[in-house]
This record gives structure tokens, sequence and C-alpha cells, in this order.
């Protein structure tokens, strides 16, 4: 009797090592399967990829900030931001604005232009002309706006009504030898009008039915070109304050130059 009570206890203990065991393989197995889970469910989540994706953009943000110079309306979206007032282009004075509106009225072609400055030359608000109305200016000019729209008036109200007049045709092209130039008066010293954009050189005026009047004094029996010729003098000197060509001296034998040089007492020279 006593043989059997020491195998059953025997076989009791033996058991319950058993189930420790396998409770422990449990809890083990329990414990990894946790363990499992929160690192998968870490890894579904994980910050990383976010942070990756992050990463992986910060070369593009800074190929926009690269960009930023050429396009400036996609700084203003991306970054909002105070404009400095010194960074703007200054503002064109009023009378510069009005005179543009005077370009319009008289039908000018032209193109406004950064401003000009070398030394004791210069524009401020230059403008390039290369029509006025149908007629061409060949070259195209570089003057100052009063400049232009005095020339253009002349051109409209004097010019090609003479051309009409005497040739029965209208005007085509305007040959012009220089406009803005920085240069000095020959044997004077002093700047010359073309130095400020306010004086233009016509060398010849094209008709529309094929004529090309040249400035130079025409000969003796040229009885219409004289007219012509005497009457773009004359009717010039209206408009500008300086009006020069052939028979004033060498310099001007083969052009008209024509100024709104500003003089006291409104005195003009046309010679």
């Amino acid at each position: 009797m006593d043989g059997i009570f020491r195998a059953a206890s025997v076989l009791a203990r033996q058991s319950r090592r058993v189930r420790g065991a396998a409770g422990g393989l449990a809890a083990a197995l329990a414990i990894t399967a946790i363990s499992a889970c929160t690192t998968g469910s870490v890894l579904s989540l994980e910050p990383a990829v976010d942070v990756g994706s992050q990463t992986a953009a910060v070369p593009q943000y800074s190929g926009m900030q690269r960009l930023v110079p050429s396009n400036p309306d996609m700084m203003t979206a991306a970054y909002p931001r105070m404009e400095d007032p010194m960074s703007q282009p200054e503002q064109m004075p009023a009378s510069e604005t009005d005179c543009r509106q005077q370009l319009k009225r008289l039908d000018v072609v032209y193109t406004d232009l950064a401003p000009i400055h070398e030394g004791q030359c210069g524009i401020d608000y230059p403008v390039k002309v290369s029509a006025i109305g149908s007629i061409q200016m060949k070259p195209a000019a570089t003057l100052t706006c009063d400049m232009a729209a005095t020339f253009a008036g002349w051109t409209k109200k004097e010019l090609v009504p003479s051309a009409r007049w005497r040739y029965f045709s209208g005007v085509k092209t305007i040959h012009q030898g220089s406009s803005y130039s920085c240069r000095r008066i020959a044997g004077e010293g002093v700047l010359s009008e073309h130095g400020k954009g306010n004086a233009l050189d016509v060398m010849s005026i094209e008709l529309n039915n094929g004529d090309d009047i040249d400035v130079r004094k025409p000969g003796l029996f040229a009885f219409r070109t004289r007219g012509f010729l005497n009457n773009v003098r004359a009717d010039g000197c209206q408009y500008f304050t300086t009006v020069l060509g052939p028979g004033y001296n060498y310099d001007h034998r083969n052009h008209f130059h024509f100024d709104i040089k500003n003089r006291k007492n409104g005195y003009r020279a046309c010679r």
C-alpha cells in the first residue's frame, strides 16, 4: 500500500512539472505573440515612413526655393511675406505716364527701355520708336518720350500733308541716322542733345509711290524737292527748338537735325 501511495505522489509531482512547463511555454508563446503584434503595429504605423516622405520632399522644397527668382508668383503663393518697398521698381512720374498716353493717341509704336546712364549722358525713361502709325522708323529711334511725341506730332500734322501736297503720296519710311548718342557738339565741348535723347537726325524720307527724298541740298532745277525740303525746315521750327540742315554747315550737309533743347526766353535755332 505504501508503495502505491509513493508511486501516486511521484506521478502527481511529474504532472505538476509538465503543467508548469506547459504553462511557461504558453506564457512564453503569449509574450512572443504580444511582442510580435506590438512590433507589427509599430511597423505598420512606422513614423519613419512619414519622415522618409518628408525627407524625400526636402530636395523638392529646396528645388522650389531655387526656382523662386525666376518665378516670383510661386514664391508669393508658397511663402506669404511682406513686400519690401525698396525692392519695387521706381514709379514712373505722372508727366512720363501722360506722355505715353499722348504717344498712344498719336498711334506711335514704341517700347519702354531700361534707364540709360553713361556719365553725363542718359535718359531716365527712354522709349524706342519703331513706327508712327503706318510710317516706319528705320532704324528704330531711342528718345525721350517728349522728343518722341514732338516728332510724331510734326510727322502726322506737317510732314505727311506736305508729302501728299507735293508728291500726291503718303510717307512710307523715315530713315534716321542718329537718335540717342552720347557725344558732345563738335568744336564746343557742350553735351549734345543727342546725349540726352532729345534729338533726331533725318537722312531721307521714303514715300509710298517709291520716291526716296534725300535731304541733301537738291539740284538747281529740282523745284518740287526744294519746295518740300523748305516746308520740312519751316514747319519743323513750329515744333522743335532746333532745326539744322543742309546749308547750315558741313556737318549738317546730309541730314536735318531736330531737337527740343530748352533755351531761355523761348529762343529757337532754325537754320
